[in-house]
């Protein structure tokens, strides 16, 4: 497969790369392979920590949320497997919109300086991703969290 170049006589721009038909990428599977691949995930991580203020949002709402759901997993009644599984999910969807979003917007960085509309249309789509998986797990929080926690103001209310 190789890149597709709009110049005279057919000939590829100096710009333009040639990719190979053979396999793009090949690496044998090593233990220090994926260590490194392991250190190159927990540096994204970090980096989306320290340059994104929602991430900062994110990370105090996941820490509140295993907090509720553990007091109210021994107060009230405990969580079962299937509702520790949907909390879980629904936080890691936050987590990953968050990274895709935050790398998506360095790779138009790393593109352009200058403000342009389609990088604008998908930084605002990939925002919007992020907005979307947040309101989804406000909704799974909600019908975890709404019942126990009526539940334990009710029993609160009784014993006065």
């Amino acid at each position: 497969m190789s890149v597709a170049a709009n110049g005279d006589n057919g000939q590829e721009s100096r710009n333009s790369k040639r990719l190979d038909t053979g396999p793009l990428y090949e690496s044998p599977f090593t233990v220090v392979g994926r260590v490194k691949s392991f250190r190159h995930a927990a540096v994204g991580i970090w980096f989306v920590l320290r340059s994104q203020h929602n991430a900062w949002l994110h990370a105090v709402a996941t820490v509140l949320a295993f907090i509720l759901a553990g007091v109210l997993h021994v107060s009230v009644k405990p969580f079962t497997s299937g509702q520790w599984c949907v909390l879980v999910i629904a936080i890691g969807q936050v987590w990953v919109a968050e990274t895709f979003n935050t790398g998506l917007e360095v790779l138009a960085a790393a593109i352009t300086s200058d403000r342009h509309p389609i990088v604008k249309i998908a930084k605002d789509v990939a925002a919007a991703a992020v907005l979307m998986s947040a309101l989804g797990a406000a909704i799974v929080g909600a019908v975890l969290f709404v019942p126990p926690l009526a539940e334990l103001i009710g029993r609160l209310f009784e014993a006065h």
